[in-house]
């Protein structure tokens, strides 16, 4: 038989462990709260499939471009495809609202709009391409599955910022890149990222994006960025380095060639954009962006997204269906200003 000293001792150390247990479930709940938020907001939108979805706290891009990626480990997903892909365009007069168009030509259906609002970055909403997730195909995806894509902030295909930075990457020709030893390495999509969480305007864009070398995980690319200044450029990494393409017309176009380059092969989707652009003095509306969008697409056009640079409208239709276009919204950093003041 216990005596009573014991069975204090006994009471004593089953509260401490009760206190444990309720200390790590909270932690737990804490540390969990925001992966779980993330999942639940997953919401399919069109059967394509098209998929949206809110990120609720932090998934760490800062420290993890700050040490950079080792490549090695993401070689599963180098593989070449069909260069012959997507078209980006950049509308930016002054008297009407800047858009920011484009076309995401590949072998994948499955999507994701991707709204993400760091603790240390801008706000944004992004698309994702979710066959790099391992999720395509699948018409519902199970909370088994959903665990992928707390990643999804590091496949940015195209997006646009609260401040109305936009960036797309556009498939090119392979060239030799040199690398610097004293910079850490990013894979493009993680670029792309790396712009919307931290640039405001396209000259700050290119001032991080020449503190990093860059690996590219399937095809070359080139950046397209544009933001409400009226600033457009196209980032391209040649065997000399890193060129910067601008155009002082109010409208910039991008497709598949290097445009730093001086042989420039025909394009039917660069000259049509490029033409009706001018036509415009880019002067164009959000539904005209996502008519010239269609009559630029190809057989394999997975989505066209309009991105309104001003108000933050997001127009976007999957699979060629211009007839049901989908229309969400990122509120601006300016709006956010104004309802604050108020």
């Amino acid at each position: 038989m216990k005596s009573p000293k014991q069975h204090k001792i006994r009471k004593k150390i089953l509260k401490a462990l009760l206190v444990l247990v309720m200390v790590l479930l909270v932690v737990l709940a804490a540390v969990l709260y925001g992966p779980v938020r993330t999942m639940a907001s997953l919401e399919k939108v069109d059967d394509y499939p098209l998929y949206v979805m809110r990120y609720h706290g932090e998934y760490f891009f800062d420290y993890f471009a700050e040490h950079g990626v080792e490549w090695g480990l993401y070689k599963k997903f180098d593989k070449m495809m069909n260069p012959d892909a997507c078209t980006s365009f950049a509308a930016l007069n002054p008297q009407i609202d800047d858009v920011f168009g484009r076309n995401f030509d590949w072998e994948h259906r499955s999507s994701l709009l991707l709204f993400t609002n760091p603790p240390n970055g801008y706000a944004s909403v992004s698309m994702v391409d979710l066959y790099y997730l391992g999720l395509e195909g699948m018409q519902e995806i199970p909370w088994s599955k959903r665990i992928n894509l707390l990643g999804s902030p590091y496949a940015t295909i195209d997006g646009m910022n609260e401040c109305g930075v936009a960036i797309a990457q556009n498939a090119v020709p392979r060239r030799k890149i040199a690398k610097d030893p004293n910079k850490p390495t990013l894979i493009n999509s993680q670029i792309a990222r790396l712009v919307l969480d931290h640039a405001k305007d396209v000259n700050e864009a290119i001032e991080l994006i020449r503190q990093y070398n860059i690996e590219f995980a399937n095809v070359y690319v080139h950046f397209h960025i544009a933001d409400t200044s009226g600033h457009s450029a196209i980032v391209e990494y040649l065997d000399s380095g890193i060129s910067i393409v601008r155009d002082d017309n109010p409208c910039q176009v991008s497709t598949n060639f290097l445009l730093s380059e001086d042989i420039k092969p025909q394009c039917f989707r660069y000259d049509t954009a490029n033409e009706r652009l001018a036509e415009t003095a880019g002067s164009i509306s959000p539904d005209e962006a996502m008519s010239l969008l269609k009559s630029v697409k190809l057989d394999n056009t997975v989505w066209s997204i309009v991105y309104n640079l001003d108000s933050g409208q997001i127009l976007l239709a999957v699979g060629q269906d211009y007839e049901h276009v989908h229309k969400f919204e990122l509120k601006m950093k300016d709006q956010i200003t104004r309802e604050t003041e108020k």
